[in-house]
């Protein structure tokens, strides 16, 4: 392993991560951490780490004025034979070892070069703030993540209009972004079937005649805190799966760093509507499903 790069954003007083990463400085890897001082609940024990990897001689980044970095990556690059490898992982959820055991979210670990070199140039505008250049695969807030999930939805939509069926189901933590909430309603008016797994705050109304009848909305609250954000949309026999930190909350959107990137393998791709989609769906023991007069049931 030659270099390392993390995000940290919630890493909690005694994070076993924290530790790998002052013993992969010692050992002489390049380590990179992007550190955001304003996560709520761990300001101190960001600031207090930020201190110790620095002080060992680990390049410690803060990140974008004005912008929240909630994006959650790690990036490995290793020297295999004459080659430069990279491994990069990425969640919905973050590092942090108590919450690991309370929440719901999925990991994703991927040598694709094109993922990789986009992680790599994320993490360059992040310490240099220098412009970054097209991305292959990932969506980055606040750029152009909301106009691209704006942009899946209206194709879907567009398509229902010329008879071709479409389907929507997304699962997060929270809807109140106004522009997202609108483009669903749009969809659900043109024919497409709509179901949201939204644990939290919710502004979209469902079930309403005229309105939004095609929209169904339910939430979960189970043993474990819901966190994992996966947003899949067919349209016929074509459908996208994306995985992301963020929320459709105007703020994760607009002021915060954020990441959502596909699952283009088929079989992973199906794990995931199975697990994290198709079950929700079916539960009857642990779901609230908001009705036309706004009460959950």
């Amino acid at each position: 392993v030659l270099a390392i790069k993390q995000t940290i954003y919630r890493t909690g007083s005694d994070p076993a991560m924290m530790n790998l990463l002052r013993e992969a400085v010692r050992r002489g890897k390049e380590v990179t951490v992007v550190v955001e001082l304003k996560a709520r609940f761990d300001e101190e024990a960001n600031i207090n780490w930020a201190e110790k990897l620095e002080s060992i001689g680990a390049q410690v980044v803060y990140g974008v004025v004005g912008l929240k970095t909630h994006a959650k990556m790690l990036l490995v690059t290793r020297r295999e034979g004459r080659q430069l490898v990279r491994y990069a992982h990425l969640s919905t959820g973050n590092y942090n070892p108590r919450t690991a055991r309370l929440y719901t979210d999925i990991s994703y670990l991927t040598a694709n070069l094109k993922l990789t070199s986009d992680i790599e140039q994320v993490f360059t505008q992040l310490a240099s703030q220098t412009k970054i250049n097209k991305l292959h695969y990932l969506w980055l807030a606040p750029f152009h993540l909301q106009d691209k999930l704006i942009e899946m939805v209206d194709k879907v939509s567009k398509a229902s209009m010329h008879g071709v069926k479409g389907r929507i189901i997304l699962k997060m933590n929270s809807l109140t972004d106004e522009k997202l909430a609108r483009q669903l309603v749009i969809a659900s008016q043109r024919g497409v079937e709509i179901d949201l797994i939204v644990r939290g705050a919710c502004i979209l109304p469902a079930k309403r005649p005229g309105f939004t009848e095609r929209i169904r909305v339910r939430s979960i609250i189970g043993r474990f805190l819901e966190h994992s954000r996966v947003y899949y949309l067919r349209s016929g026999e074509t459908d996208d799966l994306y995985l992301s930190s963020a929320d459709w909350m105007s703020r994760n959107m607009l002021r915060r760093v954020e990441l959502a990137w596909p699952v283009t393998d088929l079989a992973l791709r199906q794990r995931i509507v199975d697990e994290c989609l198709l079950a929700y769906l079916h539960d009857t023991r642990n779901a609230w499903t908001l009705e036309a007069d706004g009460q959950y049931r």
